[in-house]
């Protein structure tokens, strides 16, 4: 298992490698709790996954190196693979999942490895891995359930109890283990006062489940835009770490991680990837009680695929209340619409868009259906609106 001494020795290998990646305090995140942001997602990149890969890397023996590494990833981990063994010109083939976003399968083959899309999900990318193993004579590099990958994740743990010498609780994202494990380690054996939690999408709970069983089985099926998070089942190493070092394990819902997504964005002009702000989410909403106490949020990564952050942007302002869709159901006859939008608009609130249709099934022929998308300020000012237009007479869908 993990010593203090391996994590000594990932943390010199990384030397010129890895970046130190800054941490500062954000006053916008929790308002009762002292929040630090230690950013991963300004890693080399992207994300933290680099130290782990370049530290199993550099541990392989010359006859390994030259046959060539493989890995499964749905994207970050094959990015820091395919990085170190560039840098070691090392062979490198990654079985990546079919759904993982474009821009991660396009920036791991730019560091020159070959990249097998794989139909499923990360474990199923994980048994193509497998078989290409077995038959290829590769070195397979574990995403997270190896001793020398947990040894350079927890490098991060290492640099934040320099940075954040009191910190009391560290959120830390989970997906298979590898980063809370060599996290856990290296914050409990320099301060075992300090509370290490994990954080997982609410769709993709499996460390969660695993601690809850006591046993590392794998769930059925996961579901996240949290795809850097999206692991059925956790390593055996992993869990073990998690049973002995983690505090506990929390989970947040899609629309919290696109609130945090958001927030991140709004406030301190930072991208964070699903996987990487499920740490923020649980400190936003309160998931773990960090009230008055020094906590540090840890964002694994910021690889977000950018064709689908609008997406994510519009889930978040649609969660808070900030963008309002609805359908409302009016009198096919002169002066209805003008009736509603001038309802609308005495709330102060500001139509986006209009769809106005009389083809809708199912409605009586002297009726018709607007849809509408407005700009609000807050929940309570979008219920506002919503009874003003009750109030006109007029039938919310």
């Amino acid at each position: 298992m993990l010593t203090m001494e391996m994590l000594q020795d990932a943390k010199k290998v990384l030397d010129g490698v890895a970046r130190k990646t800054p941490v500062f305090q954000s006053t916008y995140i929790n308002p009762d709790a002292d929040v630090y942001i230690k950013c991963e997602n300004m890693q080399v990149t992207g994300s933290f996954k680099l130290r782990g890969a370049y530290f199993k890397t550099a541990s392989l023996t010359d006859a390994e190196a030259q046959k060539g590494v493989i890995a499964c990833s749905a994207g970050n981990h094959a990015q820091g693979v395919a990085l170190a063994a560039q840098k070691k010109g090392i062979p490198a083939v990654i079985c990546m999942p079919e759904s993982a976003p474009m821009a991660k399968v396009e920036a791991t083959r730019s560091y020159g490895a070959e990249v097998v899309l794989v139909p499923g999900v990360y474990d199923d990318a994980a048994a193509k891995a497998t078989q290409l193993q077995q038959e290829k004579g590769y070195t397979f590099l574990h995403p997270f359930n190896d001793e020398y990958v947990m040894a350079g994740q927890g490098t991060v743990g290492l640099e934040i109890m320099e940075q954040v010498k009191d910190a009391e609780v560290v959120l830390c994202p989970i997906g298979g283990g590898g980063l809370i494990s060599g996290v856990a380690y290296a914050v409990k054996q320099i301060n075992p006062n300090c509370k290490v939690y994990g954080v997982q999408a609410a769709g993709a709970p499996s460390m969660q489940n695993a601690l809850n069983v006591g046993k590392a089985e794998a769930l059925a099926s996961v579901s996240t835009m949290a795809d850097g998070i999206a692991v059925k089942q956790p390593g055996d190493l992993t869990f073990a770490m998690c049973q002995k070092y983690v505090d506990g394990v929390v989970t947040v819902t899609e629309d919290e991680i696109a609130s945090a997504i958001l927030k991140l964005i709004e406030k301190h002009k930072m991208v964070a990837e699903g996987a990487g702000a499920v740490s923020v989410a649980a400190a936003m909403y309160n998931k773990v009680d960090i009230k008055g106490k020094k906590a540090v949020c840890i964002i694994s990564g910021g690889n977000v695929d950018v064709n689908v952050l609008d997406r994510i942007i519009d889930k978040a302002l649609q969660a808070n209340g900030r963008i309002t869709k609805l359908s409302v159901m009016v009198m096919d006859k002169p002066g209805q619409l003008t009736q509603l939008l001038t309802a609308i608009a005495e709330t102060g609130a500001n139509i986006f868009s209009v769809n106005h249709d009389r083809m809708v099934q199912d409605i009586a022929v002297s009726t018709c259906i607007v849809d509408i998308v407005a700009e609000t300020r807050n929940k309570e000012h979008s219920e506002q609106m919503i009874e003003a237009i009750k109030a006109k007479g007029f039938q919310v869908l």
